[in-house]
């Protein structure tokens, strides 16, 4: 089996070109979604945030993600700490679908990550990492659209993870999503057929 990365910026287009590879066929493995089922009610990944962050479960039982995005964001420890939590437990849950994937006679997965370079996940994904890109003030820019925020609170997101321009250094395929998204279709299907020559 094939393993490709798929990774990107916050607002940089990820979940569209991630679509887009759905729509061709592939199969794709969300860590966002992975990330969301550990921590929900009655999970173990759960009772942890509770514990390490007190007061981010609201009523109803379930992660409120706003309260817990509004501390982690501001403090580089804080988010460290989440991820403690969380990394070990989203990883072992890739693990698990790979593993189904596989006996199912799927040939390739592609893991879309966010954090796939910050992680080092990308170090594993011998097969290729495929990189959504824009420019930062473009990324800034549909962020500040996107979620309503301010350009410090905007600031404050593109702080927490690599920029993009460093992350070029370790993709083996570029989307570059600046443009209209017939220009992205059009390199999204190059980016597949690639994977689809390699085997």
């Amino acid at each position: 089996m094939k393993i490709y990365g798929l990774t990107g910026g916050i607002a940089s287009g990820k979940s569209t070109v991630s679509r887009m590879l759905r729509e061709l066929g592939a199969q794709v493995l969300d860590a966002d979604v992975i990330a969301r089922e550990v921590v929900e009610p009655g999970t173990p990944g759960l009772q942890a945030v509770a514990e390490r962050f007190p007061g981010v479960v609201g009523p109803d039982g379930r992660l409120d993600r706003a309260k817990l995005g509004a501390r982690v964001f501001a403090d580089p420890a804080e988010r460290a700490a989440l991820n403690a939590l969380l990394h070990p437990l989203i990883g072992q849950q890739f693990l698990l679908r790979t593993q189904a994937l596989a006996e199912q006679g799927v040939e390739r997965i592609i893991y879309d990550a966010p954090l796939l370079i910050e992680n080092r996940l990308h170090e594993a994904m011998n097969d290729g990492v495929v990189l959504v890109w824009v420019p930062r003030e473009v990324q800034k820019a549909r962020l500040m659209t996107r979620d309503g925020l301010d350009e410090a609170a905007a600031e404050a997101r593109l702080a927490a993870q690599l920029p993009l321009d460093e992350k070029r250094p370790h993709a083996t395929w570029l989307v570059d999503n600046s443009g209209d998204v017939g220009a992205t279709r059009a390199r999204v299907e190059e980016v597949w057929r690639a994977m689809l020559a390699r085997g």
